[in-house]
């Protein structure tokens, strides 16, 4: 017969780590913004070394232990 805590055991259902799918967002996002503000350049350039700043910010929070330390802790 199974005990107690074998028969509360439910397994949580699997979601999918959204935050790797992010830079399915900035591919698109980086093009488009050379392409449609090819006519101001000062703007075109700050928005998107401002977009690319921020995907390399998320890349480097990804691969460091903060990140590591925080999805140990939800588990």
């Amino acid at each position: 017969m199974a005990s107690a805590d074998e028969q509360n055991f439910r397994r949580e259902p699997k979601k999918p780590p959204f935050q790797f799918f992010v830079p399915l967002i900035y591919a698109p996002i980086l093009p488009l913004i050379r392409i449609t503000l090819r006519h101001r350049p000062v703007v075109r350039d700050r928005l998107f070394f401002g977009v690319l700043a921020g995907a390399l910010a998320h890349g480097v929070y990804l691969v460091t232990d903060l990140y590591d330390i925080e999805s140990k802790g939800n588990k």
